[in-house]
């Protein structure tokens, strides 16, 4: 069953702001106005532990999530979207800067049988709600690839503030699930996390151009912090890479601090990104004023709740 809500533009004016950026002269690190965990252990399958893990540092790591089979199935699929030479000129694609090497593909929930398997995958959805505490939709979906020798980093940064000043996400109800396909080691390019960063929103300076998702997703430089609150952040909070073998998963926090370096190693890199929304947290017009990104980058229409085998 669909989930409706009134119209983007029609809500926007009685959405406040909360989490203003790339608004003031200056940077400013204010604290988060959001639970981090809307459900308890009797409500999905990860327990207390895990719970209050997850919301004292805003991210959990799991093990062999998924089995040989899923597996290999899914890297076959990963291996043939990257073969085909037609998807890099789709828009949902995003190359390298420096070359034709595909880094990104966006909306594979819709476009691949076999990822839209995945991003339903029941262990994921559970966890995503139980995180969230109400049914979930997916809000964006990609492959990343990290390739050997030449797989580029991506800075510091909170999705959430890009997801709320462009995208106009209002609340921090949003859970990113990254699923690996591929080892990840302390050498390979890995995610780093700031442990415990979720609970500050780092408010960043630049005013936002048109069409800005063009540039940013092949490199961002604007939605990034300064360098100062990065360092406090760094200072209090630390730093951490989750490794794991394939078949791994890390949800972290829509406003976790995070990026990863560049990959030199001959190992790449390669993993599916889901962001699960929850359905009362919908979005309204975009923050910063300007038209919404496309809906393969951000979902605005279709809030239809995943649901569990079983269900109706």
């Amino acid at each position: 069953m669909n989930t409706t809500s009134t119209p983007p533009q029609a809500n926007h004016a009685t959405t406040a702001d909360r989490y203003p950026s790339r608004e003031m002269a200056e940077p400013s690190i204010s604290l988060r106005q959001d639970p981090v965990v809307h459900g308890g252990p009797s409500k999905g399958p990860l327990t207390e532990s895990q719970l209050h893990f997850f919301e004292d540092n805003g991210y959990l790591s799991l093990d062999q999530i998924l089995s040989e089979v899923e597996l290999g199935s899914y890297m076959m699929e990963l291996q043939r979207l990257r073969a085909d030479d037609a998807i890099k000129d789709a828009p949902e694609a995003v190359i390298e800067p420096e070359s034709r090497e595909l880094r990104s593909l966006f909306a594979v929930h819709r476009t691949s049988d076999v990822l839209r398997e995945l991003c339903h995958h029941p262990r994921l959805v559970s966890m995503a709600r139980q995180l969230l505490g109400s049914d979930v939709y997916i809000h964006q979906s990609r492959i990343n690839y990290k390739s050997g020798f030449r797989g580029k980093e991506f800075f510091w940064h909170s999705d959430f503030e890009t997801w709320h000043v462009e995208d106009g996400v209002p609340n921090m109800r949003m859970v990113s699930c990254s699923i690996s396909l591929t080892p990840n080691t302390e050498h390979n390019g890995p995610l780093m996390l700031m442990p415990g960063s979720h609970h500050r929103f780092v408010s960043c300076v630049g005013k936002t151009p048109e069409n800005h998702y063009q540039a940013s997703l092949k490199r961002q430089e604007l939605g990034i912090p300064d360098d100062a609150s990065l360092t406090q952040l760094a200072h209090e909070c630390g730093i951490t890479s989750p490794k794991g073998m394939a078949g791994s998963v890390t949800f972290f926090d829509c406003n976790t601090m995070h990026g990863s370096n560049s990959n030199i190693t001959p190992m790449p890199r390669s993993n599916v990104f889901v962001v699960y929304n929850s359905v009362e947290n919908t979005p309204v017009a975009p923050f910063c004023g300007l038209a919404p990104r496309p809906h393969f980058i951000a979902e605005r229409e279709d809030f239809t709740p995943v649901c569990l085998p079983g269900e109706a």
